[in-house]
């Protein structure tokens, strides 16, 4: 049975989200209670390219969409200010351990993708086999290489302190680089191959040190900077140029960690 309910009655907790038209098109607003919240707050998040309105825990959803229609134009136009997507095909440039690398489709080649320097001293990337499996190629290609790169420098930063990590695995997290779980298990955004090697490596040691201090204590960073010099340099990078990873290759559905990670929290605006 179909069942109207009026939208003054109904509360953040009822809906996840709802759509407001704008400009000629439709803008969706993703729903956040907060119970702490005093007042209600617009957030454009640029690696997801969507809305998220936080509220106060009694706000009515007539209240909340009342507020996102006085605010539609800021919305508009910061989404209109994002960055534009760049996929995974022939011609587009993406970068690999931050270098910039043009892509390049090898029809005739054997094998699957794989580096190589241009006539023109560019740093390419090619990709072997139908142009219907470019994307697909290239997005297994970057998944293998962090994998490869994530867990050397794993491997590396845990011998140094002996500890061992439970297990390693590959998302596309859109509010977090990494997490390490109370048990050991770490978790890692494959689009770190993308950035330069050194903030990698901090990645990697910032989550080998949580296998000792499963915190954000004075402790945990005095054994983070001791892993990684480059803390500092790693954290004002992925401020500066980290939510542009995500405009890049395939856009994953969000990974969340599991619930008793310990994360690095790199929610981007």
């Amino acid at each position: 049975m179909l069942r109207l309910f009026r939208t003054d009655s109904l509360r953040v907790a009822d809906v996840a989200h709802f759509d407001i038209a704008h400009d000629g098109c439709v803008l969706r607003v993703a729903l956040k209670r907060a119970p702490t919240a005093r007042r209600m707050t617009l957030r454009v998040r640029a690696a997801t390219r969507d809305v998220v309105l936080t509220l106060p825990r009694r706000a009515s959803l007539a209240a909340a969409r009342a507020f996102v229609e006085r605010h539609v134009a800021w919305i508009g136009a910061r989404l209109k200010r994002l960055p534009q997507p760049v996929p995974f095909a022939p011609g587009e440039t993406t970068p690999l351990r931050g270098l910039d690398h043009r892509i390049v489709h090898r029809p005739g080649m054997r094998g699957t993708v794989w580096t190589e320097t241009g006539v023109d001293g560019a740093a390419l990337i090619c990709v072997a086999g139908e142009a219907a499996h470019v994307a697909r190629r290239l997005a297994d290609f970057y998944r293998r290489e962090a994998r490869r790169d994530l867990e050397a420098a794993v491997a590396r930063h845990a011998a140094t302190i002996a500890v061992r990590a439970r297990s390693l695995t590959l998302r596309d997290t859109t509010s977090r680089w990494g997490s390490c779980t109370a048990s050991g298990a770490l978790n890692f955004s494959w689009r770190l191959v993308m950035a330069p090697p050194y903030v990698l490596d901090y990645l990697a040691a910032h989550e080998v040190a949580h296998l000792v201090h499963l915190d954000h204590s004075p402790r945990f960073w005095a054994l983070t900077r001791r892993l990684s010099p480059d803390t500092d340099r790693a954290e004002a990078w992925l401020k500066a140029h980290g939510a542009n990873l995500h405009r890049y290759g395939p856009q994953d559905a969000a990974e969340s960690p599991a619930p008793d990670a310990f994360d690095i929290d790199r929610a981007v605006a």
